[in-house]
């Protein structure tokens, strides 16, 4: 931790004020708080929470490079996706959690090029401070027969046909933390959760009886194990189901299939935190000043969707959705001798598509409902029976 910058004086005030909060809820709890509460309340306390306070996230002098902040090729791409879910469905598109709008922004003008724009381009956003974020970036980069069609909302809608999108949403959706101990004791499954001695630390507490029991337990864990379990994730793939009436769901975000993430060698879990441009694994510092993350268990995903009504439509690496979706198309339209605009193409594409930056880590996923065809960011390389 010794690494990281420290925060200035505003910064910490800021902190401080949040902290004071989580410290009373811990005591209203008896002392001890599920870091999936802990975790809520550092990313989303209004004005003081990490999505709700006023720093820079996104880009460089933020924390942390999202794949529409690297280049509008990721939209462009996305947008051949999106276009053909909406050629047939006649919809709308709903983004969740839009960040700092580049990725409306591009997917907008995308669609508008391919003769393909929505009635309306929902935005689901918690965060009032993103929200002006997004406007302001929109304002600034569409024209007013763009602006026009965007609709911010605070709730999902009942009845939704179209295409819904997530990119880096389900990774900043509160988790809890289970530990299997090594121990001989019937109890072996304990939450790991937050207390408070001058500092915030953790502290077990066996796990009792319910669903948040029965959702680790299925996963068979091998001893001395820490692991996230997410709960709130497939509550909210549920919701999505069911208000997707026809049309389709695509996610976007790093983390893996279920064997894989519970595998045996993955023994201290996927939390991860970043705080400007470092990644670390303390969440319990610098509260409401940095971002909280875990990994996604797409086999989860699936299976809720799944009950929800929905059809697996495809899994697979970003990078081979986003040549599937017509990437490589796309650079080719700019002259590799034209150095001054391809270059920065061919930069921006090497970290969509490497498997050493995002290209294999980050996944996506497709559930959909009512549709005739398949998606064409699926066509080659789908690997929906890894999940």
């Amino acid at each position: 931790m010794s690494s990281l910058p420290i925060p200035n004086a505003d910064a910490q005030a800021h902190s401080q004020q949040l902290a004071l909060l989580i410290q009373d809820r811990i005591s209203q709890h008896g002392g001890w708080l599920s870091f999936a509460d802990f975790m809520q309340m550092a990313l989303y306390t209004p004005s003081l929470g990490y999505y709700s306070g006023g720093a820079k996230k996104f880009g460089v002098g933020g924390d942390f490079v999202t794949a529409p902040e690297i280049s509008p090729l990721f939209a462009q791409a996305l947008a051949n996706q999106v276009s053909q879910v909406l050629d047939e469905t006649k919809g709308d598109v709903l983004e969740l959690g839009a960040g700092s709008g580049k990725l409306a922004v591009d997917l907008l003008l995308s669609l508008q090029t391919l003769n393909q724009l929505p009635t309306h381009y929902y935005i689901l956003e918690v965060s009032a401070y993103l929200r002006q974020v997004q406007l302001e970036a929109m304002q600034k980069c569409l024209p007013a027969t763009l602006m026009e069609r965007v609709v911010w909302l605070d709730t999902l809608p009942e009845n939704f046909v179209g295409v819904m999108l997530g990119n880096e949403v389900l990774d900043a959706v509160p988790v809890h933390l289970v530990y299997k101990s090594a121990t001989t004791d019937s109890q072996t499954l304990c939450e790991r959760g937050v207390a408070f001695n001058g500092d915030f630390y953790w502290q077990d507490q066996p796990l009792p009886a319910g669903a948040l029991y029965d959702l680790a337990s299925a996963y068979g864990l091998p001893d001395d194990y820490l692991t996230e379990v997410s709960p709130e994730a497939i509550g909210l793939v549920s919701s999505l189901g069911c208000a997707l009436k026809r049309g389709a769901i695509v996610m976007i975000d790093y983390g893996f299939s279920a064997r894989e993430y519970y595998h045996p060698q993955r023994n201290l879990g996927t939390l991860m935190c970043h705080y400007q441009h470092y990644a670390h694994v303390n969440p319990l510092i610098y509260v409401g000043l940095q971002d909280i993350t875990a990994h996604v268990d797409f086999t989860s995903v699936a299976n809720a969707g799944e009950r929800s009504g929905l059809e697996l439509m495809g899994f697979c690496s970003q990078a081979q959705f986003l040549m599937n979706c017509g990437i490589l198309d796309i650079m080719s339209q700019v002259s590799p001798h034209d150095m001054a605009r391809y270059a920065p193409l061919a930069a921006a594409a090497q970290k969509l598509l490497s498997p050493a930056e995002m290209g294999d880590l980050f996944k996506v996923i497709a559930l959909g409902k009512g549709l005739n065809q398949a998606l064409i960011g699926f066509a080659s390389g789908d690997k929906s029976h890894m999940l």
